[in-house]
C-alpha cells in the first residue's frame, strides 16, 4: 500500500488533474483506479475530502486578506511545529516575489496543515502550493512559477 493522503493527491495531480486528456472520470472511477494503484481507501477518501475543502475555500475567498507591505505573518506555535523554517521561509520568499498574495499564503498554510502529518517539509509544501494555485482562477503565472520549481526538482534539472 502507498503511504498517505499527500501521495494520493500527488498521484491524482500527476495523472489526472494536469493531463491534457479529455478523459474526466467521475469520483467513483478515480477511487477505483487509485485503489488499483495501491492506495488505501481511507487515504483516498481523505484526499477527496481535502480537494473538496480546497474547492469550498476557493468559493469562499470573497473576503480578501489585506496587509500593508511592512506587515509580517506571525505563526502560531502549532504552525511552527508543523511547518519547518524552510517552509516558512519559502512562503515568505514567494510572497515577497509577488507570487503569493496574503490570501493565497493563508490558503496554502491551511491546506498544508490539513495533511495530517507531524512535520511538513519543503517538498510537501511546494506540492500543496502547486495544487492550491492550480485550483485558483487568475493565478496562471503563479501556478507556472511554482510548477517549474516542482517539476524541475522531479526531473533533476538545475537552472
Amino acid at each position: 500500500m502507498k503511504e498517505n493522503m499527500l501521495d494520493v493527491l500527488m498521484y491524482l495531480f500527476e495523472h489526472y488533474i494536469d493531463s491534457d486528456t479529455d478523459n474526466n472520470p467521475d469520483q467513483e472511477i478515480l477511487k477505483s483506479r487509485l485503489a488499483g494503484a495501491g492506495f488505501a481507501l481511507k487515504e483516498i477518501d481523505k484526499a477527496f475530502d481535502w480537494l473538496e475543502d480546497l474547492g469550498l475555500q476557493r468559493e469562499e475567498n470573497d473576503i480578501a486578506i489585506t496587509s500593508a507591505p511592512e506587515a509580517m505573518r506571525v505563526y502560531s506555535s502549532f504552525e511552527i511545529k508543523r511547518l519547518n523554517v524552510e517552509c516558512r521561509g519559502f512562503l515568505l520568499f514567494m510572497e515577497q516575489a509577488g507570487v503569493l498574495s496574503p490570501t493565497l499564503r493563508e490558503l496554502i498554510i491551511d491546506r498544508t496543515l490539513a495533511l495530517e502529518t507531524e512535520e511538513i517539509d519543503l517538498d510537501k509544501l511546494k506540492w500543496v502550493a502547486l495544487m492550491v494555485l492550480f485550483n485558483q482562477k487568475g493565478e496562471t503565472s503563479s501556478f507556472n512559477w511554482i510548477e517549474d520549481i516542482v517539476l524541475d526538482e522531479l526531473s533533476g534539472n538545475v537552472h
